[in-house]
């Protein structure tokens, strides 16, 4: 059998459809180019062999085909397999699709066997199979490489656990927090995206093989077996549902729009803490840029960028939604649609993902600054009251108390804590000179001292506690 990849010679490689005998004349130049996927589906070709090899097995387990038939599928797929590595594959557009190129391609190669390949199937349950192949694959690079961030998120944690830095609500100061302890908030953040990620997988990890065109196949297939060959954890259960829905891939698309949603929220906080109003944070010179005609600017574009491609991927996801929301049982045409949305919305992601791991390694905290910041606007105007409350005073009366004391402090233009103790007095005699014990940012900071607080043995106990995390997930990479 030849092996030379030449266009005339198999009837599949001469702009002949694999389904034109039913039809009078060819597909028009313009349809074939709207209706075509193969210039984005073809990122799924390792997939498409994959599932083909396995779905050969099983035929040949069931006597479908022959042992001398698998022997050439497995040959020619290995071929296939090495041209499209090294780029030599001619993807045809009038082959529509991956499964008709790769397809066309091995029956070029091997001749009968590979026509004999697609016994028992469709492009239906194909495409559906191996959209979840390689979706799998990539949902566990995003599992990766979100574990990865928080690594690099609890390594900051650690450095700056007691570097105080104002929490804000209203964008207002509020009370004083650490460095650390805001790191971590986003640590948790991106393991609930972990979390999401992991449970869909288990949604995407099911067989649609063996459904065929909607409806079955009269071929005696052995379905688990394909299953098992594949590493799907079980199989569909219903021949409609398997060719016809593509809810894994909303839910994909959903997860992937939280990811970047978590991003975006750390994108805006790294943008305004560099700026020059707050001059919290220095971002490695790389991922910033400047300007073409201000030549004192440092933009933090990768963040910027972040923020905008947030809004991309969360548009993947209504993509999605919308192409599923009227399409009636079972295959239709619309559902070529569905891989675009969700690769962009995985090159996103992961592109996202791979730029913030190496940056936020790479921040570094003005901890001058960030105090400074923490001292503005009273932040321990309710250690006070927490204070008056353990003395014994209602917390609505101490909350008032409070109130009428950061009036006196903000007319005389100083802090709480600078107040003379008689002063303070003044508005209770529940208060003492042990007052400024709480007064102070480190003692505000100390009381918080519970699990989740904010308080600096407190960061340092979540910092062990995602280390032990981290090594249990992946006790070989932390050996």
């Amino acid at each position: 059998m030849t092996t030379e990849h030449n266009n005339s010679a198999d009837p599949l490689h001469a702009k002949k459809e694999a389904w034109s005998g039913r039809f009078s004349e060819p597909v028009a130049e313009f349809v074939l180019r709207y209706t075509q996927s193969v210039s984005f589906d073809k990122r799924m070709a390792m997939a498409d062999i994959d599932g083909s090899l396995a779905h050969a097995a099983m035929l040949a387990s069931c006597k479908v085909i022959s042992e001398q038939d698998l022997d050439d599928i497995r040959r020619g797929m290995e071929q296939i397999r090495n041209e499209i590595k090294a780029g030599k594959f001619i993807w045809q557009l009038e082959l529509e699709d991956v499964h008709l190129n790769v397809e066309a391609r091995l029956t070029q190669l091997i001749g009968d066997a590979g026509k004999r390949l697609h016994t028992g199937r469709s492009r239906n349950d194909q495409v559906a199979t191996d959209i979840r192949l390689y979706l799998r694959s990539e949902v566990d690079e995003i599992i990766a490489m979100l574990g990865h961030l928080q690594e690099v998120l609890v390594a900051q944690a650690e450095k700056e656990y007691a570097t105080v830095m104002p929490g804000f609500t209203h964008m207002q100061v509020a009370q004083p927090v650490t460095f650390g302890h805001h790191m971590l908030a986003y640590v948790e953040m991106f393991d609930r995206d972990r979390e999401r990620m992991a449970d869909l997988r288990r949604r995407v990890n099911r067989l649609p093989l063996g459904a065929a065109a909607l409806a079955g196949t009269t071929y005696p297939i052995d379905r688990e077996m394909t299953a098992r060959l594949l590493g799907f954890e079980g199989v569909m259960q219903n021949s409609l549902d398997a060719v016809s829905d593509r809810d894994f891939g909303i839910e994909f698309t959903a997860a992937a729009s939280l990811v970047m949603v978590h991003i975006s929220r750390l994108s805006e906080e790294l943008v305004y803490w560099m700026s020059q109003r707050f001059s919290f944070i220095k971002l490695p010179d790389r991922f910033t840029t400047g300007s073409s005609i201000m030549p004192q600017k440092k933009n933090p574009d990768v963040p910027e960028t972040a923020r905008g491609k947030a809004a991309r991927v969360t548009g993947d996801l209504i993509t999605m939604v919308t192409l599923m929301k009227g399409l009636p049982l079972a295959y239709n045409k619309d559902l070529q649609e569905d891989k675009e949305p969700v690769f962009d919305a995985i090159d996103t992601v992961k592109d996202t993902l791979r730029a913030f791991i190496e940056m936020m390694a790479g921040v570094e905290p003005n901890r001058e600054e960030l105090r400074k910041a923490a001292l503005a606007g009273f932040p321990t105007a309710t250690d006070l009251a927490d204070y008056l409350t353990r003395k014994g005073v209602p917390f609505r009366t101490s909350h008032d108390i409070v109130g009428r004391v950061v009036r006196l402090a903000s007319e005389r233009g100083c802090d709480i804590a600078e107040l003379p103790l008689e002063e303070l007095q003044g508005f209770s005699d529940k208060i003492s000179e042990d007052v400024y014990g709480v007064l102070t940012l480190e003692g505000s900071l100390a009381a918080r001292n519970h699990v989740g607080g904010t308080a600096p043995e407190q960061v340092l106990h979540q910092v062990s506690r995602w280390k032990k995390i981290f090594s249990e997930r992946n006790p070989a990479a932390q050996a």
